[in-house]
């Protein structure tokens, strides 16, 4: 079963450097309405193959996917449904919110979060721990029932930067006081298969066009893809 991660297109948060978090009415900016408009070209032929488009509930994942919906909407068959999940909005970064970040660098936890993400609880929000926690839960309950019961299904979620980095960090066996070591820029894709006996990371971070072997979790077989010595 494998997942397509995509952050959202920049946003007039990200082109202000303002910590948007949860605050309501944040979209994307001019860059960011043409990085959602190439999403589908960029996915190519694995178009026919997703079996549902699932989105944070904040405006600019909802712009984000929404050319790639209205594209599904018009082929022939079901289609891939659009679904809204919860679990994959924003950090609740809650008095940190809407303030600029050059103002939050200088706060204490400023360092904690970029040191030891895991001990950051932010002020009236939530801790980046049990951010990990609920990411990564929903992304595996999620891809049990999307990515097909032959295990081969695809599909996609697009959600927010630091929710994002959280995910792949699991997938990669990584604790997550190094998830600041992963890089996740608007707009870019990366892909994890989640095989029955682990994750496979795929692609982290593409900013291109995607292209996804048969069996994503063939290059990490004993002599690399071919399974030769």
């Amino acid at each position: 079963m494998t997942v397509i991660l995509v952050r959202h297109g920049r946003s007039t948060a990200n082109t202000s450097g303002v910590l948007a978090g949860r605050t309501p009415g944040v979209g994307l900016d001019e860059i960011g309405a043409a990085q959602a408009a190439a999403l589908t070209g960029r996915l190519g032929g694995v178009l026919g193959d997703l079996n549902a488009v699932v989105r944070s509930p904040l405006q600019r994942c909802a712009e984000t996917v929404a050319p790639l919906v209205r594209s599904l909407a018009e082929r022939p068959g079901e289609g891939a449904p659009e679904i809204i999940d919860d679990q994959l909005a924003e950090v609740d970064y809650g008095d940190w919110s809407n303030r600029p970040l050059t103002e939050l660098v200088g706060e204490p936890l400023w360092k904690v979060v970029q040191q030891q993400p895991s001990a950051a609880v932010f002020p009236g929000g939530e801790g980046l721990l049990d951010v990990s926690r609920r990411a990564t839960a929903t992304v595996r309950a999620l891809d049990k029932i999307y990515g097909g019961p032959d295990g081969t299904g695809l599909w996609l979620a697009c959600s927010h930067g630091d929710v994002l980095k959280a995910i792949l960090a699991d997938a990669l066996g990584m604790h997550l006081d190094a998830f600041q070591r992963i890089v996740v820029d608007p707009a870019s894709i990366s892909v994890v298969h989640y095989a029955s006996a682990r994750p496979y990371v795929h692609t982290v971070n593409n900013p291109g066009d995607l292209s996804l072997p048969p069996r994503p979790a063939q290059a990490a077989a004993v002599g690399g893809s071919t399974g030769t010595p």
